[in-house]
């Protein structure tokens, strides 16, 4: 397997585990859990963190001029980046909801 594509499986695995993370932690905000929202959601900030710094090798291969070629498996490596990174953002802003909606 070539190097980029061990760092797209990378990015896939790690923000697939953030994306499911900031989901259970919506799920447990929604059943009051709040406390262990905010640690599905400290979580997924960690596992997405892994798959960003993957990320980020490959911009840094670019800026060094290496070539990195754009295949089906990056592209959806990069979907899958932005993903995980709105349900982010939503299980947080869900997290703050539920607790103002039910006190």
């Amino acid at each position: 397997m070539e190097g980029t594509e061990l760092v797209a499986f990378n990015i896939i695995a790690s923000v697939g585990t953030a994306r499911s993370n900031y989901i259970g932690a919506i799920d447990a905000a929604a059943a009051g859990n709040y406390e262990e929202a905010a640690q599905l959601i400290k979580e997924g900030e960690e596992a997405f963190t892994g798959g960003h710094s993957a990320h980020g090798e490959l911009l840094t291969k670019m800026a060094q001029g290496e070539k990195v070629e754009m295949t089906l498996l990056l592209t959806h490596a990069e979907d899958q980046l932005m993903s995980a990174e709105a349900f982010g953002i939503l299980a947080n802003k869900f997290l703050e909801l539920y607790k103002k909606v039910n006190g």
